[in-house]
């Protein structure tokens, strides 16, 4: 393989690898949208979708290995292929995240828990992916560090988010005297919005992890990376 060719590749990589985060964001995007608004062609298509994504991530896989194996690559080229190995499996699961959003949305009959704006706090986890790609693209060091700090602030939300999710459902529990079916309705909504909320904040920890191999390939600097 030429070293025109060579460079060449390692650019389309990076391109295609880019060009995935885009399809996965769109994926998050849309299934938090049929959420919100209880669409169930949009969550149906978001289900169907995943496949695409995954026989981009088996592609992707297919040239890193072949990059590593045919070249040989050594110190920025080789953290360049082995952080976007890593980082397309990231995206990958982001991508099954989404499908499990599809997939709640369409059990979801009602939001039952207005006073937890699950979309405000999926909108940062999705800025955090795409900050974290726009880093992985730029190689800039000092955004993968933001991306680590606004992650501390996801999790606190998100905790908060489950704690009150927990207690609604034990003060309405105490106050009113519900039928066998209405307790059963809530209990299937409560177990929706808790799921919702541990994979909205499974988004940000792949975001983290990205800008964290992403900070490994610009400065060899594993910091981030745990």
């Amino acid at each position: 393989m030429a070293r025109e060719s060579y460079t060449e590749r390692l650019d389309t990589l990076r391109d295609d690898v880019l060009y995935m985060s885009e399809l996965v964001a769109g994926r998050v995007r849309d299934a938090l949208d049929a959420l919100a608004r209880n669409d169930e062609a949009l969550a149906q298509r978001v289900i169907e979708d995943d496949e695409e994504v995954n026989d981009m991530y088996l592609e992707l896989e297919s040239d890193c290995v072949d990059l590593f194996a045919l070249q040989q690559p050594v110190a920025g080229d080789l953290r360049l292929i082995a952080s976007s190995f890593k980082i397309i499996t990231d995206l990958e699961r982001i991508g099954d995240l989404a499908t499990n959003l599809g997939e709640y949305s369409l059990e979801a009959e009602r939001d039952v828990f207005p006073e937890v704006d699950i979309q405000d706090i999926a909108g940062v986890t999705i800025e955090m992916v795409e900050d974290a790609m726009d880093a992985y693209d730029r190689e800039d060091d000092d955004l993968c560090y933001t991306i680590g700090e606004t992650d501390d602030a996801v999790d606190e939300r998100c905790e908060a988010a489950s704690e009150a999710v927990v207690r609604d459902l034990i003060e309405r529990e105490m106050e009113t005297d519900s039928s066998d079916a209405e307790i059963e309705q809530l209990m299937a909504d409560v177990s929706r919005l808790l799921l919702t909320i541990r994979d909205i904040e499974r988004v940000g920890d792949h975001a983290v992890n990205i800008a964290a191999r992403t900070l490994y390939m610009a400065e060899n600097d594993a910091a981030l990376i745990y």
